[in-house]
């Protein structure tokens, strides 16, 4: 969804016509609109392309390098149209003081309860430092807080209920996320994502970077959406804590230290190997992926490249899983960057129902579908309502199947036995041999 007036379609077609009259702008086709198209292929399905049939130019040589994130920004249709009404706590509050604009490779997203640009990306991160540059008002339960929540501490003891992240007082959906989400049939952009429109939503633990191009749940327009949510913790006892990695098979936070990221966990893993492994065989990155400064950012003209870099990636891993059965005793060069599970992870298991959401009748049996109309002409609404299912959830831990202490005990206890077994077999004989045998003899 934007908010230019051609779609994606039509400015691929303007785009090859633009590169046949030798590289000239017209009415047709501005230097803007230039810009949008080869942002656009960035984040647009292929389908269309291969029917244009885009010819490798180095777009790189017509533009330089662009700023995607600035082009993205003008191309963002109007957030409070899209976010209708908001809900946390069962208040009404404002979106904009709920969401904070994220740049994922499906293109620019919004995220909620998530931990601050700041707090995820090391300071040489560009992602980092335009954080900084940007002056965005905090979100409500921002203020006067302090970020004191880590996944393997968890809240400091004394904090309140407002902390961040946001928490819940309990289950169910009067306490949850309540979003009414709008879209508009004139502004959707089929040659873009296909057939299937909607939006997508990703659940996922505060200190990841969201990735909606993998996991995401479809929200279809004019249904009523109910997502009940139940974690998936794993803990780790701080018993074992001394071992080896490659022996308990995960990464504490102090264990390994990421160069893009602050915090340690699977996903960031993953996507710092894909961006070096994208990196090296292309000699760029994504403009949604984390760089330093002196990393070029990928033209129109490499997005093969690093699409076949993803796939390659994936190969080699898969290769040399088979390989390898055990990738922990490699080295990480060798071992597809080893992105063991983080020793405390955390992920969420879904329920979703559905209904139908009826806004027009709704609105007509109150009289005010016209005044609607007339506010958001060709508008359609669902209600999306995320709440947990449980008051409370069991968790895993990883700890010392034997321990010093264990082992001791085990043997120990089969050591008694033994002992005590032969002893009662030494006064066995030497009853019998002693004074049963003086007392039969007695009685002979």
């Amino acid at each position: 969804m934007n908010k230019t007036d051609l779609k994606y379609g039509r400015l691929l077609s303007n785009f090859l016509e633009y590169l046949k009259n030798h590289e000239k702008f017209s009415q047709n086709f501005t230097e803007q609109q230039l810009q949008q198209t080869l942002a656009l292929m960035h984040i647009c399905r292929l389908e269309i392309e291969s029917v244009h049939d885009i010819p490798p130019l180095n777009y790189t040589k017509i533009m330089g390098e662009m700023d995607y994130t600035k082009i993205l920004d003008e191309m963002q249709p109007s957030f409070e149209k899209y976010f209708f009404i908001c809900k946390w706590f069962g208040n009404r509050s404002k979106c904009e003081e709920l969401f904070t604009k994220v740049y994922t490779d499906g293109g620019m997203c919004y995220t909620f309860n998530s931990l601050n640009i700041t707090d995820i990306y090391t300071e040489d991160v560009v992602q980092h430092q335009n954080s900084l540059k940007r002056t965005l008002s905090p979100l409500f339960f921002q203020q006067n807080k302090s970020t004191n929540w880590s996944l393997e501490q968890g809240y400091d003891e004394n904090s309140d209920l407002l902390t961040f992240p946001a928490r819940v007082l309990s289950s169910g959906s009067t306490v949850g996320l309540q979003i009414y989400l709008q879209s508009f049939m004139q502004e959707l952009d089929y040659t873009c994502n296909g057939a299937v429109q909607g939006f997508r939503i990703l659940l996922h633990s505060p200190d990841d970077v969201p990735s909606v191009s993998k996991h995401f749940v479809r929200i279809a327009m004019d249904k009523e959406i109910l997502i009940a949510v139940k974690p998936k913790m794993i803990t780790t006892a701080q018993d074992i804590a001394a071992y080896d990695p490659q022996k308990r098979r995960c990464y504490m936070n102090k264990d390994r230290q990421l160069k893009f990221f602050k915090i340690y966990t699977q996903n960031n893993c993953q996507r710092e190997c894909l961006t070096n492994f994208t990196y090296k065989e292309c000699g760029c990155v994504r403009f949604s992926m984390p760089r330093t400064a002196d990393m070029t950012i990928c033209g129109a003209d490499k997005i093969h490249c690093y699409r076949q870099a993803k796939e390659k990636l994936l190969l080699q891993q898969f290769s040399q899983g088979l390989k390898n059965k055990d990738l922990a005793s490699l080295p990480l060069e060798a071992a597809g960057c080893q992105c063991m599970p983080a020793c405390t992870s955390l992920d969420y298991e879904t329920e979703l129902s559905e209904g139908h959401f009826d806004i027009v009748n709704t609105l007509e049996a109150f009289g005010s579908l016209e005044d609607y109309k007339k506010a958001y002409p060709g508008g359609r609404m669902s209600l999306v309502m995320i709440y947990f299912k449980e008051n409370e959830f069991i968790t895993s831990r990883r700890s010392e199947l034997y321990g010093l202490t264990e082992l001791l005990a085990n043997f120990g206890g089969v050591f008694g036995l033994f002992m005590g077994i032969s002893i009662l077999s030494v006064v066995e004989m030497f009853y019998h041999c002693t004074l049963r045998l003086w007392s039969n003899m007695n009685r002979v």
